[in-house]
């Protein structure tokens, strides 16, 4: 594994950490449906973990993530269709979908 790919794998990791900083006072929908600074925050760190994984795909063809296609189909609709963006969605992400994430890419580390 390169350096760079390394990298990629490191800024994941932090994205989900900030996330989970940015949103462990939120404890359900509501609270984050109205918390714009919030949501700002973590659609950030969704764009950036979209970006880690795309640039990721292309030096290591090898790893295998299993959802990188929607999560950078994702980061793509958060920066060109961000009027378009479902709270719920960003939600069911954040509660359904980090923690195994975070896993996989701890794994590739190894």
């Amino acid at each position: 594994m390169t350096e760079k790919s390394k990298k990629y794998l490191s800024d994941v990791l932090m994205a989900i950490t900030l996330i989970r900083e940015f949103t462990i006072d939120i404890t359900d929908f509501n609270m984050y449906d109205k918390d714009r600074k919030t949501q700002s925050a973590v659609e950030r760190q969704l764009v950036i973990i979209g970006e880690a994984l795309n640039k990721l795909r292309l030096m290591e063809n090898e790893f295998v993530i299993e959802n990188d296609k929607q999560i950078i189909g994702f980061r793509n609709r958060l920066v060109h269709a961000y009027d378009s963006i479902d709270n719920s969605i960003v939600w069911a992400i954040i509660n359904r979908h980090l923690e195994k994430l975070k896993i996989e890419i701890e794994g590739l580390g190894d």
